[in-house]
């Protein structure tokens, strides 16, 4: 049988390490006979979540820049140093016949030492504005695989694939009912849902803007399910305990069942991640977009807008989220018209293949390589 052997680096959140699972299954999948090792940095998730999914992966030391204290960088440019010098010497053990870089920290050290070792490389940008490791790889990169259009403005045009993200498989292949996804919850059939989500660790603002008007909730004839978000748990749980009439609100710090919690709401409000985006569009969902104002480059709004001039979702400023989201929310929900027009648009702006494309070009990159050395 002849060989495959494949390194897909980067991480840092759930929005890399999904599609980078998503793309490593997809190779396994058309491929059974591929090798996969992942590069991702030491001390973040990616270190727990792909050995999860099944796959190896070798960690970099690698940290992030601090933009606001030009000082602390040394330790930082150390890190990368070094990091460098390990990911040359995973690649020349591996031998990888193609490197594929998702974002976040590893990406750049890894990808880099693969260009300068004439290992072919592609480049997943999830977002509509591409962050700087991505735009210094991608003069070397041989693809580049995009989910926004207009994207030639920071990567060279001739490399550009549109694709669209790679999701997670379970949220596709689910077959729950409303019905069952609501009883999951607690909660009650017939009853207009709104899904608070503000990614695995939680968004402060998203949470205030609940915990501020609890009595507009109470009125409001509408339930919840509210993600809090590990970091805020137990803070909202102590602000709760003194609340009476709260049984429309589901609080939960992390919900691992994603498809029934997309199932259940009629309406969700999200920070606006590439990766929970493109979940948006394949899964139809009527969504208000608060983008995070803490990401490089404030990518975050950009996502929301490129839906927004579509008629594909709402959009809430994070600095006026805490006095207007939950009233425009809660009288969304309940405009059937509206609701149908979002859920439309933004199921216009799905791809549905993301990861098995994704895989094919890998794959050719890697064949080409393999059959010049030949």
């Amino acid at each position: 049988m002849e060989e495959l052997r494949i390194i897909i680096s980067g991480g840092g959140t759930g929005g890399h390490i999904f599609p980078a699972v998503s793309i490593a299954n997809a190779i396994k999948q058309q491929h059974p006979e591929a090798e996969i090792l992942f590069v991702g940095a030491e001390g973040r998730m990616e270190m727990q979540r792909v050995p999860a999914a099944g796959y190896p992966i070798k960690g970099l030391p690698v940290a992030g820049f601090n933009r606001k204290n030009l000082l602390a960088n040394i330790p930082v440019l150390w890190k990368l140093f070094k990091s460098q010098h390990m990911a040359q010497s995973i690649i020349k053990d591996f031998k990888p016949m193609a490197a594929v870089g998702v974002g976040g920290y590893a990406s750049g050290p890894t990808l880099k030492m693969a260009q300068k070792m004439g290992i072919p490389t592609l480049i997943q940008e999830q977002n509509s504005y591409a962050g700087v490791t991505n735009k210094l790889l991608a003069k070397n990169a041989k693809k580049i695989c995009v989910a926004y259009d207009g994207m030639e403005k920071f990567f060279p045009a001739d490399v550009i694939m549109k694709t669209g993200n790679p999701v997670r498989q379970g949220l596709l292949n689910s077959t729950i009912s409303k019905e069952e996804a609501l009883k999951v919850f607690g909660l009650v059939p017939g009853k207009k849902t709104i899904l608070l989500i503000g990614g695995s660790l939680g968004a402060r603002t998203i949470n205030e803007s609940i915990l501020n008007h609890l009595d507009l909730i109470r009125k409001s004839g509408v339930q919840f399910i509210w993600q809090t978000g590990k970091y805020y748990s137990q803070s909202i749980q102590e602000r709760l305990k003194d609340e009476k009439d709260l049984d429309m609100l589901h609080v939960t710090d992390f919900i691992s069942n994603m498809d029934a919690a997309y199932a259940a709401a009629d309406l969700v409000i999200s920070r606006a991640g590439a990766g929970s985006i493109s979940e948006f569009c394949l899964l139809k969902k009527a969504v208000i977009l608060v983008p995070s104002p803490n990401v490089a480059e404030d990518h975050q709004t950009k996502n929301a807008l490129a839906l927004v001039e579509k008629d594909a979702a709402l959009y809430v400023k994070d600095a006026e989220a805490q006095d207007t989201l939950m009233a425009l929310a809660i009288q969304t929900v309940g405009q059937e018209e509206k609701l149908k027009s979002l859920s439309e648009h933004i199921a216009t702006l799905a791809y549905e293949h993301s990861a098995d494309i994704i895989a094919e070009e890998v794959y050719k990159l890697a064949i080409a390589f393999r059959d010049r050395k030949k």
